[in-house]
């Protein structure tokens, strides 16, 4: 099993965490904070959700008129973000988070019922903490396909992750500690943006990258950083 990736240290608004256990708070792993990019009524997807820490912050941020559904694949991660959704429901007073397995690029796999693990157009924003990384290289069509396919009409990004300054060699990606540090599959900063551009996205930028690399591997200098966009349409968000 991999091991998320221990990321520089992130802040996040202290008003959000009081209504989390702190052992999810402690669980969380990541390189960003995307959730400041989420508003009140959103409906809001996150990829490799982890503790839940992210998703219930975005609770909060969404209010009960919105929703969240947090995508994972660990067991251990969904039962501890799961067990943890009773607390956080009575301190804020709703319910509006559920937690799916999954993995993140399979979003289109059918789940009991024969339906897709998210619907076609159900999501407002789509969020992820230093995950899409994980993915492996030949499975990125299905995972960006699939984020386009659940957005609704001006749907919105934004995802933290680690971004490098060239392309990642193919004898880096093969090692498996580097795979679980975040290092093989980093995305190439450029090809990032071009990446969400080619699907369709405006306004393809990163409102965040550290200054400093967090990290430099054989001449190749590694970033964390937040990247946004959106899709054409007029927004429905109750704020």
């Amino acid at each position: 099993m991999r091991e998320p990736c221990l990321c520089t240290p992130v802040g996040f608004d202290p008003r959000w965490l009081k209504a989390i256990p702190q052992e999810v708070v402690e669980r969380d792993y990541g390189c960003g904070d995307p959730t400041r990019w989420v508003r009140c009524g959103d409906r809001v997807l996150d990829l490799g959700s982890g503790s839940g820490k992210n998703a219930f912050i975005c609770a909060q941020v969404v209010g009960a008129e919105g929703s969240v559904t947090g995508v994972d694949r660990n067991t251990e991660m969904l039962q501890l973000s799961r067990s943890a959704s009773a607390a956080v429901a009575a301190a804020i007073g709703y319910t509006n988070v559920q937690f799916i397995d999954g993995a993140i690029e399979a979003l289109d796999a059918p789940d009991p019922s024969g339906h897709p693990l998210v619907d076609d157009a159900s999501i407002d924003v789509v969020l992820s903490n230093c995950v899409l990384n994980l993915v492996n290289p030949a499975a990125r069509d299905r995972l960006l396909s699939n984020i386009r396919r659940v957005l609704a009409p001006a749907g919105r990004i934004a995802i933290s992750d680690i971004i490098s300054d060239q392309p990642v060699p193919v004898h880096l990606q093969r090692d498996p500690e580097l795979w679980s540090g975040c290092i093989s599959g980093a995305w190439q900063e450029d090809e990032f943006l071009k990446a969400f551009e080619q699907l369709g996205f405006e306004q393809v930028r990163y409102v965040d990258r550290s200054v400093e690399p967090w990290r430099e591997l054989e001449g190749i200098k590694f970033y964390a950083a937040t990247l946004v966009g959106q899709l054409p349409g007029r927004s429905s968000g109750c704020c």
